[in-house]
């Protein structure tokens, strides 16, 4: 048999073993993909590192939408949003040190935390060459790689004690903005035979600034390039233990493999184009719209074009308006709220003023076409954060190769978090669930009647 025909073999033969209908979980009381009827997720777990909170329950046990808010140990996201932006400073330092230790930093804590990381950003010669010379073109494949690889350096790599762990923590959290940078200029050269720049990360600046430092060079970005980053930073730093790549982190964790290996399996979670990628279909839907709708300005345009995508008869046809909708957020994402104020300050400095107002028209009737469509339940429907970071990212002048390793670079802390606390349970145990056996059994059948 050739090898086509035995992967067509192989390959048809799916159709009927993994073939199983939906009902069947239904009737036998599964919980597919970890949700229950009503939606929500199934408590796998306890935590004290961040809560989502996007409904509330009735008496009844129905489920009732709320205005969506995000907990770092215990602390409002807006709040901290708020009184970081009162001080006029950057965050993203003082938001990982809270979800590292539970509290918030002093000054002195503070500093010394922010130099321990920028300190530790740099990477050793061996690791710098051996990202130069890897191949491929998705920087989360060499992210994942790259780190891997940190465990070789590690002098004492699978030790899971409380100092260890937050030394592997703050070891990860600095080196993967550097990482990231250098894989992408390496990419850069590789595929687009542009100059290959390897800049040593600045211990003067802040993790937002070196990376845009790291991507783009001296006088290459503006203050408010910096604010922004690092508010998106801190805004995808943590999302709960719920969360499809801090679980895999957790499901890792728990068998005390080394940190290095359960950060890859996150990183490989967040890869894929359900959880980490979506910022980048955002903006090439958007970037679609702007082509096919000739007035932007144009209510009826906009809204044709929507009922297209809608039909699957536009963009990628999948018949999703993606940025729209959440798995927990019903009535809004408290991350796009925050998000979209710098945003419209971003486009005035950059002069993408129309662009922004075409995207709040979009945010707008797509909303309003989402419930024409689906019908009453639609109107539990918000945009979630990735509406806008993809124009953030874009605005700033960061390609969409970095969009979704930015979104680990600021995941990483809640990893990091997440994985300490697995580990340090009272009662720890693997996580190890049940999945129900559908298949009838048959006889084994010698090779000669076969």
């Amino acid at each position: 048999m050739e090898n086509k025909e035995l992967v067509t073999r192989l390959s048809e033969s799916i159709k009927t073993t993994s073939n199983i209908p939906k009902t069947l979980f239904k009737e036998m009381g599964v919980k597919r993909g970890l949700r229950n009827e009503d939606h929500s997720g199934v408590l796998a777990g306890l935590t004290r590192v961040g809560d989502v909170v996007g409904y509330e329950r009735n008496e009844d046990g129905s489920l009732k939408p709320v205005p969506g808010r995000l907990y770092y140990r215990g602390i409002n996201v807006e709040d901290l949003v708020r009184g970081i932006q009162k001080d006029d400073r950057l965050g993203f330092e003082e938001t990982a040190f809270l979800l590292l230790s539970g509290s918030l930093p002093n000054k002195d804590e503070l500093e010394s935390f922010r130099s321990y990381m920028m300190h530790t950003m740099p990477l050793a010669h061996n690791a710098t060459m051996n990202i130069l010379s890897l191949q491929g073109k998705n920087i989360m494949n060499i992210l994942a790689r790259s780190v891997l690889e940190l465990y070789i350096y590690d002098e004492d790599p699978d030790n899971v004690s409380k100092d260890n762990l937050i030394r592997q923590s703050i070891n990860l959290i600095a080196k993967f903005p550097t990482i990231i940078a250098y894989a992408y200029n390496v990419l850069r050269h590789n595929q687009q035979a542009r100059s290959l720049h390897v800049r040593h990360p600045d211990e003067t600046k802040s993790v937002a600034e070196n990376f845009l430092f790291m991507m783009k060079g001296h006088n290459n970005y503006t203050e408010l390039d910096i604010k922004i980053l690092d508010l998106a930073l801190i805004l995808h730093a943590d999302h709960g233990g719920g969360n499809n790549s801090t679980f895999s982190v957790r499901v890792t964790s728990s068998t005390e493999t080394d940190t290095y290996s359960s950060i890859a399996a996150g990183i490989g979670s967040l890869k894929g184009p359900l959880h980490g990628g979506a910022n980048v279909k955002v903006t090439a839907q958007h970037d679609d719209m702007k082509k096919n709708i000739s007035d932007w300005e144009d209510v009826d345009e906009v809204d044709a074009y929507l009922t297209k995508i809608l039909n699957k008869e536009a963009f990628d046809k999948s018949g999703l308006i993606y940025g729209i909708g959440h798995a927990v957020y019903r009535l809004s994402d408290p991350r796009a709220g925050l998000l979209k104020e710098m945003a419209r300050d971003l486009a005035k400095e950059k002069g993408l003023e129309k662009e922004f107002a075409l995207m709040e028209l979009i945010e707008e009737r797509a909303l309003e076409m989402f419930y024409k469509f689906k019908g009453p339940e639609a109107a539990k429907t918000c945009i979630n954060v990735d509406f806008y970071s993809g124009f953030v990212y874009k605005s700033i002048g960061l390609p969409e190769e970095v969009f979704s390793p930015l979104f680990a670079m600021a995941r990483i802390v809640g990893w990091t978090a997440h994985r300490i606390e697995e580990l340090n349970f009272s009662s720890k145990r693997i996580i190890r669930p049940a999945y129900k056996n559908v298949r009838e059994q048959q006889e084994f059948v010698p090779m000669e009647k076969r």
